[in-house]
């Protein structure tokens, strides 16, 4: 087993996208992304990523807000909580003002807490997103309530 002592590595999209579609247990890896990083072992191991992007809700697409759209790990203690502070440093870096992400009920936002994030709202559960003259595919995450989070 590697050594759990975790660093921040770069890591280019291709990469993360796989890495999410092997580990996050409920969603696809994203479609784009502004940028991503990754927490590495001493062994040099990716044990964990975070993508960042635009906010998938429009009215929070104001060009200075992103969010955290994936975070994925293999379960190494502490990796998420590490990202998604490093996150919140390169969105400021880049100009940014805001940060947010989603967790799903039952999530219980330990990482977040962790990196002093602030859960700021609450989200119902949606019915869903297929409408007959836009058919979807129901990927497993409707019908439940969502929380919001920030970056402090």
């Amino acid at each position: 087993m590697s050594d759990a002592r975790l660093h921040l590595v770069p890591v280019r999209s291709r990469e993360a996208r796989e890495f999410v579609r092997l580990w996050h247990r409920h969603h696809p890896p994203p479609v784009g992304q502004i940028f991503s990083v990754g927490a590495a072992d001493s062994q040099g191991t990716l044990r964990a990523v975070a993508v960042a992007g635009r906010p998938v809700a429009r009215y929070l697409d104001d060009g200075t807000t992103l969010e955290v759209t994936r975070t994925a790990s293999d379960g190494v203690r502490n990796a998420n909580s590490m990202l998604y502070a490093a996150c919140w440093r390169a969105t400021k870096a880049l100009g940014y003002q805001r940060l947010i992400t989603y967790t799903q009920e039952g999530e219980s936002g330990a990482s977040l807490r962790g990196a002093d994030w602030r859960l700021i709202a609450s989200r119902p559960p949606r019915a869903g997103w297929h409408t007959r003259s836009r058919p979807r595919t129901d990927r497993g995450t409707d019908h439940v309530a969502r929380f919001l989070w920030e970056a402090p």
